[in-house]
């Protein structure tokens, strides 16, 4: 964590200065603002964090309930969700209050007496073998009030606006607040008060039955399926050996998926209720608490479950659905978006494979940044597009996905030809329910592969896969991914040649030519703002951090910044082993002996792959999704990488298999 840049600090670092509509923000919601977010879940916090590091934006956050949520529903936490965590600061402190899940059981009848189950398969959990981040289990709850606090902490000032209720929207086709709100206040002295605001955006994170989305007339299209789960969250004691190991049982009385939760005695059961006869009505919504310990206990013979307190308990059929588009843009219309929907509000599936809250949070992760940029004249409106163009394929990927585990967990025993299959799938699969792999397409924010072999360990458009460095000023070992936060800049990191520091070279050339008016950070930065305001550049040498003068490092990598006109030493890295660590990125991440340029977006997804030589192709690349802020010579590109025929995009994921 870096601070004082700003002057001396005392008190807690994680709380930065107020700064902008931070300062003085109004306890009542204004009539106008620039963003409104219509609900406070997982992608609507996410997103309200993410715009506190804009707080030359008025964004405001609705919620109907009185006060923060005291239980949510999604409690699994995929490696991504973590990685984001890292970024927005609270990953080592959810991580120290979750449940770290470790191994996954699988159970089915025994051979000898079908009647009972044994364990037939142990695996470690995937996230132990793809990324250095865990796979959690905590209550939603939980992260909501990290991102409150992050979005309350960032100079912005963010935080929700309670009790108030959307009623619906109109979008105008003139005006600076082109977005009419109608809104009801529930509590407070206004209680019962109708009230319209004016918004530039809006954004429904309002849950499967959005009244946001009803409001732009989008549809959710697919079904429910004609079988039903019961879910409960109980404290019990049992003699069930795996009771603190997440568990996947098929018996002949049905099938359960145990999750072990954060605190040690926790834990969430989904029982199966099987087939929902034709004509029910959703009349299995009914079925009682008692009626689903019985079954659990059936499903789990020889052993028992003694349930001493449930804190929660609910029964879903499941089901699959995915919104016609994400904005509000109409068929053949080329107007930029002005409402967006995130979350449950464009896509629903079962809970069974872990995704509803983690994809959410992904949608939130993808649309801040651009909101920001575009609302402080960094980007043009057209970039607000490739939202719908990225995250609906995304949300479709997932959909297909779930609809395959959850057939697989509902099978009955006799449909099961090898009692591994299911232990082969989960980790089969495992880098899709983990978040590792959405790709996005060549667009306007995305290069094309013609230079990919410079570093292939960073497929473009996937997300940056950190590996360990040696940071050069202290020869502290750090994750490299780990240094970048959720601040809304772009990452520009160079990979250097063989050559020593100061040493004529591609690398000291292009570090040279970054730093003069020619380039994409002064042609793209604002006037007077720090030279690493907009892009965060970064430099991994092939020498052994002992052997790097950091004094003679090129300008670009050792900024002054700040009021003060600190110098910044965190952006100089060895990228070899040495006495302190085996890790080699330019062998981990096959990044070519002459070096690379690896530019990643401010959601952590690769956006574009350069020889040092391509200049003219790192300003077209950013030409195409920046507005200018300060003169600069035209660009005059190479080969432009990542020139895109229009601003949409799609999000491309490999199959699942």
């Amino acid at each position: 964590m870096q601070f004082h840049h700003h002057g001396y600090v005392s008190a807690d670092p994680r709380v930065q200065d107020a700064a902008g509509t931070g300062i003085h923000r109004p306890a009542e919601l204004p009539d106008k603002m620039d963003v409104l977010i219509v609900g406070s879940g997982p992608a609507g916090m996410l997103l309200s964090a993410q715009l506190s590091q804009f707080p030359q934006l008025t964004t405001r956050i609705i919620e109907r309930r009185e006060g923060r949520l005291a239980l949510g529903q999604a409690d699994g936490i995929q490696p991504r969700s973590v990685e984001t965590f890292q970024a927005f600061g609270f990953a080592e402190r959810i991580v120290a209050e979750a449940y770290n899940i470790a191994f996954m059981n699988f159970w089915g009848p025994d051979p000898k007496n079908p009647q009972n189950i044994i364990r037939t398969a142990r695996t470690e959990d995937y996230a132990l073998k793809i990324s250095e981040f865990p796979h959690l289990i905590v209550n939603q709850a939980r992260v909501l009030d990290y991102f409150a606090e992050a979005a309350a902490n960032g100079p912005g000032r963010i935080r929700p606006d309670f009790g108030i209720e959307f009623i619906g929207l109109t979008v105008h086709d003139v005006g600076e607040y082109p977005v009419e709100v109608r809104v009801r206040h529930l509590d407070g002295h206004r209680a019962g008060q109708e009230r319209t605001v004016f918004a530039k955006y809006v954004v429904g994170c309002d849950g499967a039955r959005s009244a946001v989305r009803e409001a732009i007339g989008r549809k959710h299209i697919g079904g429910i399926s004609a079988h039903a789960w019961g879910v409960m969250d109980v404290l019990v004691n049992t003699d069930f050996p795996d009771w603190r190991t997440k568990c996947a049982i098929n018996a002949e009385a049905g099938n359960i998926l145990h999750i072990p939760r954060e605190g040690g005695y926790l834990s969430r059961v989904y029982v199966d209720l099987g087939e929902v006869a034709a004509g029910d009505n959703h009349e299995v919504r009914n079925t009682s608490i008692d009626q689903i310990i019985r079954k659990a206990n059936d499903i789990l013979r020889p052993y028992t479950l003694d349930v001493r307190e449930v804190a929660w308990h609910s029964v879903y059929e499941v089901g699959h659905r995915v919104t016609d588009r994400f904005d509000d843009v109409g068929e053949g219309s080329d107007r930029a978006p002005r409402v967006f929907l995130t979350g449950d509000a464009c896509h629903t599936h079962s809970a069974k494979a872990g995704q509803g809250m983690n994809v959410s949070m992904q949608d939130g992760f993808n649309l801040g940044w651009k909101l920001g940029h575009v609302l402080t004249g960094l980007s043009p409106a057209s970039l607000l597009s490739t939202y719908s163009a990225e995250r609906q394929p995304v949300a479709q990927q997932l959909i297909d996905f779930d609809r395959e585990w959850s057939t697989l967990m509902a099978r009955k025993p006799e449909e099961i030809a090898d009692p591994t299959e299911l232990a082969t799938f989960y980790l089969g699969t495992a880098e899709f329910p983990s978040g590792f792999m959405t790709q996005y397409g060549p667009s306007m924010i995305e290069g094309d592969a013609a230079h990919q072999n410079l570093a292939g360990g960073f497929p473009i458009g996937k997300r940056f896969k950190s590996v360990e460095v040696v940071r050069v000023c202290d020869g502290n070992v750090v994750h490299l991914g780990h240094h970048a936060k959720a601040d809304g800049r772009w990452r520009i990191y160079a990979f250097a040649d063989a050559a020593a520091v100061g040493a004529p070279s591609a690398l000291q050339e292009w570090a040279e030519w970054l730093a003069s008016p020619d380039s994409p950070v002064a042609r793209f930065t604002p006037k007077g703002a720090d030279v690493d305001a907009v892009f965060d550049v970064k430099v991994v040498y092939r020498q052994p951090f002992e052997e790097i003068d950091i004094i003679h490092v090129p300008e670009i990598f050792a900024p002054r910044t700040g009021p003060l006109g600190l110098t910044d030493w965190e952006k100089v890295y060895a990228g070899v082993p040495n006495a302190w660590t085996s890790a080699d990125i330019f062998a981990a991440r096959d990044i070519a002996p002459e070096g690379a340029v690896v530019v990643v977006r401010p959601d952590q997804y690769v956006a574009a792959v350069l020889p040092f030589s391509a200049t003219g192709d790192l300003v077209a690349f950013f030409a195409q999704n920046m507005l200018t802020q300060q003169s600069a010579p035209a660009p005059v590109p190479q080969q432009l990488a990542g020139a895109a025929t229009s601003s949409a995009s799609s999000a491309v994921e490999e199959p699942v298999t």
